[in-house]
């Protein structure tokens, strides 16, 4: 969930744990930065993007209490991402 606007955005928890750990790294070096995804056909497959800040409330929820491994050649390359011009995009999770 991102700020009071109510957006409410779903991942799979394989991807949230691995957006979560890029997201906070940055936000904690207090760097504000782009983040696009794509939506799922069922819905339009059009593509949202967001500002991120850490001045704007954040919320990562996951249904399952036991958080998956993180594969960290997939991190390195959401983080590749996160620091390009055009921002932080999920990609492919490659073999780790």
């Amino acid at each position: 969930m991102y700020g009071n606007s109510g957006l409410e955005v779903e991942f799979d928890d394989r991807v949230l744990v691995h957006l979560q750990a890029v997201i906070v790294a940055k936000l904690r070096r207090d760097e504000g930065f782009l983040f696009s995804w794509k939506d799922e056909a069922t819905v339009g497959g059009g593509r949202k993007c967001v500002w991120l800040h850490r001045s704007i409330p954040l919320y990562f929820t996951y249904p399952t209490a036991q958080p998956p491994m993180v594969n960290r050649v997939w991190l390195e390359a959401l983080t590749v991402s996160a620091n390009s011009p055009g921002g932080l995009r999920i990609v492919d999770e490659p073999a780790s």
